[in-house]
């Protein structure tokens, strides 16, 4: 019988991966994840900070052109058949942003998505933001059809909180993004494509947000969403774990407003 292959994958919205480097060289020594799905890099390809990651033994791919998006894997496990953007994935002004990045890690398929923010319900951008998580749909619809043997998990900041109990107050988002029926309908087709909702342990109070706004003290009055998650099919999903998001890290100086979400699973 064949040993269970033990992994720690995790998802981070850094803001600003240059901004954040000594924060994350320092994570990852910690934390020690086999492979970490980034988002909002604001950084182009040459400017990601490939060589002092790679010192701490990660392959790098990087999906970045410099302005407040860009997305990253980090695999210490193996980086194969990338790919960057989503097939048929939608423009906005006419530019394809770089809000996806596919690979393989250690058998698994992993894809680090920066969902769009949508602005604001009737906003160009808003149904930008749901024709991307239809591109998104088929793409693991394809994936999964590829290869039904593969693990495969969905992993990055989606600007959706899934429920009710994942904003801090939901009355205060009634006409916002982030938890319309469109917007929540959208995710949901990702679970009608065989992906479970990997909901993280809180490591303190009640529900395990992973976002706090840098404003009027966010963050120290828990006033936060759930909003970057784990979207994975039943062979990932069913050898999790442990699942937590690390608050720790948006505490201190200079933190990116989200926290990791940690994954373990035993393969």
């Amino acid at each position: 019988m064949c040993e269970a292959a033990r992994m720690r994958i995790a998802t981070w919205n850094v803001n600003s991966v240059t901004a954040r480097l000594p924060r994350l060289l320092a994570w990852l020594d910690s934390a020690r994840p086999d492979v970490l799905c980034l988002q909002e890099l604001k950084c182009t390809d040459d400017a990601f900070p490939a060589e002092q990651v790679r010192e701490l033994g990660y392959d790098v791919a990087s999906h970045g052109t410099g302005r407040w998006n860009g997305v990253a894997i980090l695999s210490k496990v193996g980086l194969d058949d990338v790919v960057r953007d989503l097939p048929r994935q939608p423009a906005y002004d006419d530019a394809v942003e770089p809000r996806a990045v596919g690979a393989t890690c250690g058998g698994v398929r992993v894809w680090s998505v920066y969902v769009p923010n949508g602005r604001e319900p009737g906003h160009a951008h808003y149904d930008y933001k749901l024709d991307w998580l239809a591109a998104l749909h088929d793409t693991v619809v394809a994936d999964s059809a590829a290869d039904p043997a593969r693990p495969l998990a969905v992993l990055g900041d989606f600007n959706i909180a899934p429920t009710d109990d994942d904003v801090w107050d939901i009355a205060l988002f009634a006409e916002s993004t982030h938890v319309t029926e469109p917007e929540r309908k959208a995710l949901a087709t990702l679970r009608d494509a065989g992906l479970t909702d990997v909901v993280p342990r809180p490591l303190k109070y009640d529900h395990p947000y992973t976002y706090w706004d840098y404003r009027q003290l966010a963050f120290p009055k828990n006033k936060g969403m759930r909003i970057d998650l784990v979207h994975a099919d039943a062979a990932f999903a069913g050898a999790v774990t442990d699942a937590y998001v690390d608050r720790e890290e948006r505490k201190g100086k200079s933190p990116s407003d989200h926290a990791p979400v940690v994954v373990d699973v035993e393969l």
